[in-house]
């Protein structure tokens, strides 16, 4: 891959952190990036380990999971990250956070407020759980036992 490629992807993925809460999809994107759509998707795969369209709903559930820790309502975070569906943010984020977003909000955070905000959200950052060990994980979390601990 050419330095041009890797810069406009770059642009792509930086496009997706700012206007997360925005309706972006993944052909505006790679026009943006003046690629074709199916190479697009394919060299930001092979870049970033995830296809655009997983990196940008990670993206939004990583900035809700911030606004649940902050007391917001799961509604109202639901519809400022950028979804337009309480069911299908609801079900991405029990699949990436391995809890519902009610039980993630009224949980405990307090732990977290000594974590310094560079490092908060490297350690918050959502990751799929694979479904053979996603039952597991949810048990371990609400047992309490420490992240550490849970697969990634």
């Amino acid at each position: 891959m050419d330095l041009d490629e890797l810069r406009r992807l770059r642009r792509a993925r930086d496009r997706m952190d700012r206007e997360y809460a925005q309706p972006l999809d993944v052909p505006a994107l790679a026009q943006g990036a003046f690629m074709s759509t199916g190479h697009f998707s394919r060299r930001f795969r092979e870049t970033y380990g995830e296809t655009p369209y997983s990196y940008l709903l990670t993206r939004r559930i990583e900035r809700a999971t911030a606004l649940l820790r902050m007391g917001w309502s799961v509604t109202d975070a639901c519809f400022d990250v950028g979804y337009t569906s309480l069911g299908s943010f609801s079900s991405r984020f029990t699949e990436l956070v391995g809890e519902t977003p009610s039980d993630y909000r009224a949980r405990d955070h307090a732990e977290l407020e000594v974590v310094p905000r560079c490092r908060l959200m490297v350690l918050t950052r959502p990751r799929k759980i694979p479904r053979s060990l996603a039952s597991g994980a949810r048990q371990a979390i609400s047992s309490g036992e420490a992240a550490s601990s849970a697969p990634s």
